[in-house]
C-alpha cells in the first residue's frame, strides 16, 4: 500500500488510508458481482448475499457475537443511533446520556424532548470523565434507555461502560453504546461488557468505506425496537407488512453492498492484525501526541492525558491563534491534516470549557508512523512560538 503525501491526522473522522484489501474487495463486487442480494435466485445475487453474510461473520468473530443475524447493516453510526433512539422512546419516558455525546446522540434527543420525552445528561469532568455512580443516580422509574458514548471523539477519553452496563443490567433497562471511536481499535466483547446494542460504523478504525455501519441488538430487544423505515426486504414478499425477525425488520431496501464489501474486507484486516496489536500500536502514538503537544509553551492540550485511558485522539489549542487558523497553517506549510472547531458535539466542548470555538483535534491512525507524529509536533511548535514572538 502507497502511503500518501500529506500527513494524515484525521482518523477520527474518517481513517485514511485504508488497506489496499478493502477497495480490492469492493472492485471485485463491482466488476464481478453487481447484483442485488436476497432479489433474485440467480449466482450472482447468491454471491451478493454471501458477501453480506461473511461481513456478519467478520463482525461477529470480532465483537464477540455469537449469531451474526443480530447486526443490522446501515449506512453510519448516526442512523444506528438515530434506528435506536426513536424506535425505543416514547413520549413520558426518560433516557440517561452524558455531556460528552455527539450530536448523533443529542439531536435526536433533543427532538423527542419537544414531543414529551424527559433526557437527563449527566454530567463529566472537564477532562471528559464519567463518573458511573452519576448514571445511577438518574435513573427513575420511567427510564428506558442509558445512551453513551464509548470514547469521546474531542479528547478521545474512555467511558467506563463495564460499569455503567453492570448498572443498567441491575436496572434491566437497555445500553446502547456508541462505539463510533472504538469499533476496530479498542477490544469489544459485548457479553463480558453486557453490551445491550452495540452502534459502529464502517469508514473509521474498521478501514471499510463511507456509507457503512451497524447496530447489534440483543436477544429480545428487536420486540421493543421499531425499524426507522419499512419497504423491502426481499424475505415474506407476499406480505404487506413488515417482517418481525432479524436482521430483515431493520433491513428495508437494496443495501451497499459494495461498501459491505469493503467492511469485510476492513475488518478482516483488523482481525488478521489483531486488536491488542492495533491498541499497543496507537497507545504509542498517543503517548507520544500527549508528551510532545504538552510540552509546548502556549498549548493547551485537553482530557484526561493517559494514553491507557483514551484512543488516539488529542485536542489542543494555541494561545491567541483560533483553532481554524492553526489547522490552516498545519494544512498549507506542513501538509498536516487535522480537524478544527466543535466536532459536531458541542455539548462535549461546554464539558472541557472549549466552547464556542473548540480545539483543534490531531487523531491517528494504525497507518500513522512515529515520524510523522513528531513532524507534527514540531509544526505545532514553531506555529506556537511564531504566535508568542507575534504577540
Amino acid at each position: 500500500m502507497k502511503k500518501p503525501s500529506a500527513i494524515y491526522l484525521d482518523n477520527a473522522a474518517s481513517s485514511w488510508p485504508k488497506p489496499d484489501e478493502t477497495w480490492q474487495a469492493m472492485e471485485h463486487f463491482m466488476r464481478s458481482v453487481g447484483a442485488n442480494p436476497g432479489r433474485s435466485g440467480h449466482r450472482l445475487s447468491i454471491e451478493a448475499g454471501r458477501i453480506l453474510l461473511e461481513a456478519r461473520d467478520a463482525l461477529a468473530e470480532l465483537f464477540g457475537i455469537d449469531d451474526p443475524l443480530r447486526i443490522v447493516f446501515t449506512r453510519n453510526a448516526t442512523e444506528s443511533l438515530n434506528l435506536v433512539i426513536y424506535g425505543i422512546l416514547r413520549p413520558g419516558e426518560h433516557c440517561v446520556t452524558t455531556s460528552m455525546e455527539h450530536n448523533s446522540v443529542m439531536r435526536p434527543l433533543r427532538a423527542l424532548e419537544q414531543k414529551g420525552l424527559e433526557v437527563t445528561t449527566v454530567s463529566c469532568s472537564s477532562q471528559g470523565e464519567l463518573d458511573p455512580q452519576k448514571i445511577e443516580k438518574a435513573i427513575k422509574k420511567n427510564t428506558r434507555l442509558i445512551v453513551t458514548t464509548h470514547a469521546s471523539n474531542i479528547v478521545g477519553t474512555l467511558m467506563p461502560v463495564d460499569e455503567v452496563s453492570e448498572i443498567a443490567r441491575s436496572h434491566d433497562i437497555p445500553f446502547c453504546i456508541d462505539a463510533a471511536q472504538t469499533a476496530g481499535a479498542y477490544p469489544i466483547d459485548i457479553e463480558a461488557m453486557n453490551i445491550d446494542l452495540l452502534v459502529f460504523t464502517g469508514h473509521k478504525s474498521l478501514y471499510g468505506p463511507q456509507g457503512t455501519g451497524g447496530l447489534y441488538i440483543r436477544e429480545g430487544l428487536e420486540k421493543k425496537l421499531e425499524p426507522l423505515m419499512r419497504g423491502g426486504t426481499g424475505s415474506r414478499s407476499e406480505s404487506q407488512e413488515q417482517p418481525n425477525f432479524m436482521p430483515d425488520k431493520y433491513e428495508s431496501g437494496t443495501p451497499n453492498t459494495v461498501g459491505i464489501a469493503g467492511l469485510e474486507a476492513g475488518t478482516r484486516f483488523c482481525l488478521e492484525q489483531g486488536i491488542a496489536h492495533i491498541r499497543a500500536k496507537e497507545e504509542g502514538l498517543t503517548h507520544m501526541l500527549i508528551e510532545g503537544l504538552g510540552s509546548i509553551p502556549g498549548v493547551t492540550l485537553y482530557g484526561c492525558g493517559d494514553e491507557k485511558r483514551q484512543v488516539a485522539i488529542c485536542s489542543f489549542t494555541v494561545r491567541d491563534l483560533s483553532p481554524s487558523e492553526i489547522t490552516m497553517q498545519l494544512d498549507e506549510e506542513f501538509g498536516i491534516m487535522s480537524r478544527p472547531g466543535l466536532h459536531c458535539a458541542p455539548i462535549a466542548h461546554q464539558t472541557i470549557g472549549t466552547s464556542p470555538h473548540g480545539t483543534v483535534r490531531l487523531s491517528a491512525g494504525y497507518f500513522t508512523t512515529d515520524e510523522e507524529i513528531a513532524v507534527a509536533i514540531e509544526a505545532v511548535t514553531k506555529i506556537a512560538a511564531r504566535s508568542h514572538n507575534q504577540g
